[in-house]
């Protein structure tokens, strides 16, 4: 597959996790994908973002960089959000923070995501609270 095509495919990943359309996320994701070494299967993964939208309710991801060598994808993503209440086991409670993921997805033959290996800059989210006196 084309880099061009797999930029396309993960940047309308991107927009479906945005818009929080769970239904379609099969689309994008394999039934057996692995998470940075587990296996959560696409149930698991679908939930493990629910509850990211449930703890941030204002979340949304964006591309700052992104990286194609097929089947790789590399991203890094920058948010900014306010959690409503812990977030990587920090109290943040509606306070906001911005933090970037760097990220790799390894594709299938199918086009669709089968692993993911996410690494999230919790430093900088536990410097602003510690910034903000919260910690």
């Amino acid at each position: 597959m084309p880099s061009s095509d797999l930029a396309a495919i993960y940047r309308r990943y991107i927009d479906c996790l945005n818009r929080q359309d769970w239904d379609e996320l099969h689309r994008y994701v394999a039934d057996d994908v692995r998470h940075n070494g587990r296996p959560l299967g696409l149930s698991g993964y679908r939930q493990m973002l629910v509850e990211d939208f449930r703890a941030i309710p204002d979340l949304a991801f964006r591309i700052e960089h992104l990286v194609c060598d097929p089947p790789m994808v590399a991203s890094r993503l920058w948010f900014d959000c306010t959690p409503v209440g812990m977030l990587f086991g920090l109290a943040v409670n509606g306070r906001r923070v911005q933090f970037a993921e760097n990220v790799f997805y390894e594709f299938n033959d199918a086009g669709r995501i089968r692993n993911v290996w996410s690494v999230i800059d919790t430093a900088a989210v536990a410097a602003q609270i510690a910034d903000a006196g919260l910690n």
